[in-house]
């Protein structure tokens, strides 16, 4: 069933973690763990607060979390491979986000928000393959969702690359109240149940 307005109750229960295989591993992260540390840095390296604009302190990375956790709608993960983090991912209930105000979206569509925190590790097609791989994963975990999108912002044509060479495809540009997003999608690889 599709929407075209943001709900407003609990429409399902929270994200699920994505189900991958080794080398890769998702770990939640924790509002008062070792996890929070590793996010407020890379959300403090330049080349990320410049797109995610939330270069806080601690403390405030710290509230962010703990509100997600209490929250339905979205999770933060670190995504691992062999043991090291290498990204930071928020899953969201896109029909519960603010991208269901500005297109039509399933009641099982799941989001997906990616940052690369240690700047020598971007350009290397590791963006991509994250992004193909927690898609993937989430298919797995939830048998509800058939298609991830993502909604990097429009003019930023490495993510947008990244994205495009995972397997999401660009179904429109919108105007969000924080950017233009170009909300792409990557459809469950056995199609419509």
């Amino acid at each position: 069933m599709q929407s075209s307005a943001r709900r407003t109750t609990r429409i399902a229960p929270p994200p699920p973690a994505p189900e991958v295989s080794p080398p890769w591993s998702i770990v939640a992260v924790d509002p008062e763990g070792e996890g929070l540390a590793t996010v407020h840095r890379w959300m403090n390296e330049p080349h990320v607060a410049e797109r995610w604009g939330q270069d806080w302190p601690l403390a405030e990375w710290a509230a962010e979390i703990a509100a997600q956790m209490k929250a339905d709608h979205c999770r933060p993960w670190l995504v691992r491979l062999d043991g090291v983090p290498v990204a930071y991912v928020e899953i969201y209930r896109v029909a519960a986000d603010i991208i269901a105000d500005a297109c039509p979206v399933d009641d099982g569509d799941l989001g997906m928000h990616i940052a690369i925190g240690v700047r020598h590790r971007t350009g290397k097609g590791l963006g991509t393959r994250v992004l193909h791989t927690v898609a993937l994963g989430l298919f797995a975990a939830d048998p509800t969702c058939r298609r991830v999108l993502g909604d990097p912002e429009a003019g930023h044509a490495a993510a947008r690359r990244a994205f495009s060479a995972a397997g999401f495809a660009l179904l429109d540009e919108v105007d969000l109240p924080h950017k233009r997003a170009a909300i792409m999608a990557f459809h469950h690889p056995a199609g419509e149940p």
